[in-house]
């Protein structure tokens, strides 16, 4: 039987996920988020948290994730290594830690972490650490078109200006082909409304439109 994960995304195509993947009546696989979701999802494996933002956020309590299991980053990791109130807090909502950073995303170690986000990082974890044969990918709409968008923005300011939008495409949709080339044994799928990504991917990598 095919193993398969199911990564959700924060971008407008996040809705191409069925109906049954996201209330579990019909899911074959782990789900995994990216920090809040943005519509309701039923017993996810974990939501993943990636920065000092989102961590910021958790801990004033403008944002609540305490319905999920947290994967946390290596940001994360130092933040609670400087907050032990936080992680006492906490603790019973952490899954585990991922601080894993590969390489390709950057030369100095601050860099990387920065260049490698939320969708990047559950992503690498799901292939990393779930042994699936397939990662079913929903919501990452900056890998085919320049947008941007972001549920996550509804919750968590974020600078969307023009030049920087350009800088993070130009940074983050390299580290995809990267992450795609170094688990070759897996399919990913991505789920978009057309079948055109901006970058070169390899063969490992398929497209479902819905049609």
């Amino acid at each position: 039987m095919t193993r398969k994960v199911h990564v959700l995304g924060n971008g407008d195509m996040a809705h191409m996920m069925p109906e049954g993947v996201r209330n579990k009546t019909a899911r074959d696989g782990k789900l995994v988020a990216c920090n809040q979701p943005p519509f309701a999802i039923k017993d996810p494996w974990c939501t993943t948290i990636v920065d000092f933002k989102m961590c910021a956020a958790l801990t004033e309590g403008s944002i609540n994730l305490d319905a999920f299991m947290w994967v946390m980053g290596n940001r994360p990791r130092l933040w609670m290594d400087k907050n032990p109130n936080f992680y006492m807090k906490h603790s019973g909502h952490i899954r585990e830690f991922y601080t894993t950073v590969p390489k390709y995303c950057g030369t100095k170690a601050n860099e990387a972490a920065t260049n490698f986000n939320c969708g990047h990082m559950a992503t690498h974890y799901s292939a990393k650490r779930l042994n699936p044969d397939e990662i079913h990918m929903y919501g990452f709409d900056s890998i085919f078109d320049h947008n941007m968008r972001s549920y996550t923005d509804v919750v968590l300011n974020s600078d969307r200006s023009k030049t920087n939008n350009y800088r993070l495409l130009d940074v983050w949709r390299p580290i995809w082909n990267h992450i795609f080339n170094e688990f070759k044994d897996i399919t990913f799928v991505l789920h978009h409304k057309h079948p055109n990504p901006k970058i070169q991917t390899p063969k490992n990598v398929e497209f479902f439109t819905g049609s």
